[in-house]
């Protein structure tokens, strides 16, 4: 198969990963932009909001040391990631029939469950053909798609809130996004079904551990995830101080994806050719969410809100882009299970942390935030210098 052959093959093959993402994220962050409200009326507090919403994150995230690894032992990557988004989409659709915060509280962690077992299987197989398209850009088109789907998914949730007011009606809904997902995957599946055969990187079978610049970039991801807010924690305040209307919670979250999607285009791009050195500016943007969110009205909590959603299309866009080019091919589902896994888990004792001090004092909460998100900085530079002059062609 001639060069452009392959690039022509890894193109197809990441948009349609991308588009079947658009549909995944239009299923679960639909739901994700009502969540927290609709805990608050089934009677959770807002303590237990942070605690369930920030396990489902760690779970989300720690079980993917679990299913990287298993991928990278038994080369399973499809079957791993097609029983992690049947697990994510049905789990979306059944929270209309929650009827407390204790069931719903399971849903929302079996769908962290089921996308933490089938995200690095599927990064890994993005991965072998980011390498003919530029890992930051492949990555962030990957992104950009999957979030333009996370931005629709809140917009439908909104409408149905408008018209009719009913959450289990919008849960519902998101039975139609996952049943074209799940019928995407069949034909990726059956179309790709080795996409390591458009990868030319050999194994370096001598390769023992994680290169230093790893465990660099992990520390300044840990930190940031340990300030970072949860977006249904945010919700959650927004309607308990009566700054956002309940049907405009998901438009914002709309924003937030939107916001996401574009950045994941720009930054990707950005990330092959100037390295991990963008990641200092946006992190220094991104942290400002938290003052704009949690003191600010509507018009600052909005900002607020676009910019947390910065911070997140540009984590998920170059954090896989930049492990790929840290680790050897055959240490790749290890490698994006444990780094996810060490985000997931500080985001989760973050999460307890923001939801603890929200009842202590906001000017507190904000200034752990800001602290925690700069004090990332320096890993970032030191990973930078890690890495050297190298940049994916």
């Amino acid at each position: 198969m001639n060069t452009l052959s392959v690039k022509s093959k890894a193109v197809k093959f990441v948009l349609l990963i991308g588009i079947m993402s658009f549909f995944a994220d239009f299923t679960y962050e639909g739901s994700r932009g009502i969540i927290g409200p609709y805990f608050a009326l089934l009677g959770a507090s807002a303590f237990t909001v942070a605690l369930i919403t920030g396990f489902g994150e760690f779970l989300g995230y720690a079980w993917r040391l679990v299913s990287g690894s298993l991928a990278d032992k038994t080369g399973k990557f499809w079957p791993i990631t097609i029983f992690g988004y049947i697990v994510q989409m049905a789990s979306v659709p059944l929270l209309a029939l929650a009827g407390s915060w204790q069931m719903a509280a399971v849903l929302v962690i079996l769908e962290r469950f089921g996308r933490a077992t089938r995200n690095p299987p599927r990064d890994v197989m993005l991965s072998h053909a980011a390498k003919e398209m530029g890992y930051g850009w492949a990555f962030g088109v990957h992104e950009a798609l999957d979030q333009f789907g996370a931005l629709f998914g809140p917009l439908l949730a909104a409408g149905i809130l408008a018209w009719r007011g009913d959450y289990r009606l919008a849960f519902a809904m998101m039975l139609i996004p996952a049943l074209v997902m799940l019928s995407l995957l069949a034909v990726a599946r059956w179309t790709y079904p080795h996409p390591e055969d458009m990868d030319s990187t050999p194994n370096n079978i001598e390769t023992k551990g994680l290169p230093r610049v790893f465990w660099l970039y992990l520390a300044g991801a840990i930190l940031v995830a340990v300030g970072f807010a949860d977006f249904p924690f945010m919700a959650y305040h927004f309607q308990k101080m009566s700054i956002v209307s309940t049907s405009m919670i998901p438009v914002f979250y709309a924003v937030a994806m939107g916001v996401s999607g574009v950045g994941s285009l720009l930054f990707g791009r950005l990330f092959d050719r100037y390295g991990l050195g963008i990641l200092v500016p946006l992190t220094i943007f991104s942290a400002l969410f938290a003052p704009l969110v949690f003191l600010g009205g509507f018009w600052a909590a909005l900002v607020g809100i676009a910019l947390w959603g910065l911070g997140m299309g540009v984590h998920e866009s170059i954090i896989p882009a930049a492990v790929a080019i840290m680790v050897s091919v055959q240490r790749r589902g290890s490698a994006y299970g444990l780094f996810t896994a060490g985000y997931g888990i500080f985001w989760f004792l973050g999460s307890i942390l923001i939801g603890l001090l929200y009842t202590v004092s906001l000017p507190l909460l904000i200034g752990f935030c800001l602290i925690t998100e700069f004090a990332a900085i320096p890993f970032f530079l030191l990973a930078k210098r890690q890495i050297g002059s190298y940049l994916p062609k």
